[in-house]
């Protein structure tokens, strides 16, 4: 690969757009960033400080402070960092750092997997390969309840799906870069499909794009 390859993936979380992004990261051999860890850095940072989430003035400092290549993800994942970086998100200076810092990644050789929610239409509108993964609310709540009782915890379903819902409702109708699939993304809808298939069929697509570029 000349030029760095750049695959954005989209979609809303718990389609399995980061499982996949870490497979085909894996499988090409290309830098992986999920940029939702960038958004979760800020918000963990105000929450240390014991700073207001719209502090838009610390938010800011967070942001530019966060680095890129020390994104922890145990600490991250956290359900309570997680509920406050997408308020963070809605902050439109923030995004503007993070964003700078995002594509600045993906222009590293040999190119990168970049997963979130607005990497194809804002982030990088000019990657090699776009996709749009999705899953209905409920699947994805399913999904989330059996991840937290494999790990031996507990979880109400209805709270569940009720938390997906309204973090879908704040990404998707925000007024700086809502969550939506780019025009020319490839939609790849989860909810019958286990991650091997949506892997495969992903595959399939990225050889087909490397195979032209590989002859132009």
């Amino acid at each position: 690969m000349s030029a760095p390859f750049t695959i954005a993936i989209d979609g809303p979380a718990g389609a399995g757009k980061g499982t996949l992004a870490r497979r085909l990261a894996d499988h090409y051999r290309l830098n992986l960033l999920d940029t939702g860890l960038t958004y979760r850095a800020v918000a963990h940072k105000l929450l240390e400080l014991g700073l207001p989430l719209d502090n838009v003035s610390a938010a800011e400092t967070a942001a530019r402070q966060v680095d890129l290549s020390n994104l922890d993800r145990t600490v991250l994942s956290a359900h309570a960092v997680g509920e406050a970086a997408s308020k963070v998100a809605v902050i439109p200076t923030v995004r503007r750092i993070l964003v700078e810092k995002q594509r600045e990644f993906a222009k590293a050789a040999p190119g990168a997997v970049l997963d979130g929610r607005d990497i194809g239409t804002v982030v990088c509108p000019d990657a090699d390969i776009k996709l749009y993964v999705t899953a209905s609310a409920e699947v994805r709540a399913r999904r989330r309840l059996a991840e937290i009782e494999s790990m031996g915890g507990s979880a109400d379903f209805a709270t569940i799906l009720a938390d997906i819902e309204r973090r879908d409702e704040r990404d998707m109708g925000r007024a700086d870069s809502p969550l939506k699939p780019a025009a020319d993304a490839h939609l790849l809808d989860t909810s019958e499909m286990a991650i091997e298939a949506a892997f495969l069929a992903t595959m399939a697509i990225v050889d087909d794009v490397l195979a032209k570029r590989n002859k132009a």
